[in-house]
């Protein structure tokens, strides 16, 4: 039996991730706008008001991409002045694989960097290879082997100027239609964790994540989550860590391209003394224009 292509190193465990993680805008306001033209242009204007340093920041960007020959490019321009260009090109030399060569660059500070990548997919295989050709240079690689559902993979990253190994991670993770879990060695083999995503039926999803970093404490971070459809166009999601963190967010398709999501986060020991410091708890907004 043919097997799948696994998902990269990066993605391991990204259901769960996803529960816990996005869709929610509590840390300030955001306004996001994409446009395509019909030469197959897209442009993206992506704006954020921080509520903590009340500071408005944006970039503007650029893609254009044919899939037919393969190739792709990206340019973007942010707030601070950080210019950045993306070019990917895909299944030129052999079917699965894709180089990439990402650039950014400060004018007023004359920083550059620059990332070479490659990319090669197959059934049961996922590798990737980066060059920091700047900083060491650095070299990190990372695989993802897959079979009838069982995945393992491995990453580690080589600094040539100093001749060692600065980084190595494991992982280790189980792939089922309706559920998934992921165990993470990271840090040189020091942080923990393991994750669970479990789609209980078409309305609701659950995922939970329990992390443990051994140079920190001995005490281990628990966070659940989950996600309610509510119907095709909104659904609801909340999470709660052993902090007492209570994060609720709510996403909205007002129509077809536009999509507004409000996020809250409260501190819940805080509330249960009567607490009424306000610095406590956190709320946002998120706006997305798509045509």
């Amino acid at each position: 039996m043919s097997q799948p292509v696994p998902p990269s190193w990066k993605d391991l465990g990204k259901a769960a991730s996803d529960i816990l993680g996005k869709d929610y805008p509590i840390h300030g306001s955001t306004l996001e706008v994409k446009t395509r033209t019909p030469s197959g242009v897209t442009f993206r204007v992506f704006g954020l008001h921080d509520n903590k340093s009340s500071s408005i920041s944006g970039d503007l960007e650029a893609s254009w991409k044919d899939a037919k020959k393969g190739v792709a490019l990206t340019q973007a321009w942010s707030t601070t002045n950080v210019l950045r260009n993306h070019i990917e090109l895909e299944n030129h030399l052999t079917k699965g694989l894709k180089f990439e060569a990402i650039s950014t660059l400060v004018p007023e500070k004359q920083a550059k960097n620059t990332l070479l990548a490659a990319t090669y997919k197959a059934p049961g295989l996922h590798v990737r290879k980066f060059v920091d050709v700047f900083k060491g240079p650095l070299v990190t690689a990372d695989a993802v082997v897959g079979r009838d559902g069982f995945l393992f993979g491995a990453e580690s990253a080589y600094d040539i100027r100093e001749k060692k190994l600065s980084r190595y991670n494991l992982a280790a993770g189980l792939y089922a239609p309706d559920y998934a879990i992921a165990i993470h060695a990271l840090g040189n083999l020091s942080t923990f964790s393991a994750s669970y995503y479990h789609r209980v039926n078409s309305d609701i999803e659950a995922s939970a994540r329990a992390t443990y970093d051994s140079k920190s404490s001995n005490n281990v971070n628990l966070e659940v989550g989950t996600k309610t459809y509510l119907d095709n166009a909104a659904f609801v999601k909340a999470k709660i860590n052993n902090s007492g963190i209570l994060a609720l967010g709510y996403a909205q398709a007002l129509r077809p391209g536009v999509k507004a999501t409000f996020g809250l986060a409260l501190d819940a020991l805080k509330l249960a003394s009567g607490s009424t410091d306000a610095s406590a708890h956190k709320v946002g907004a998120s706006l997305t224009f798509e045509a």
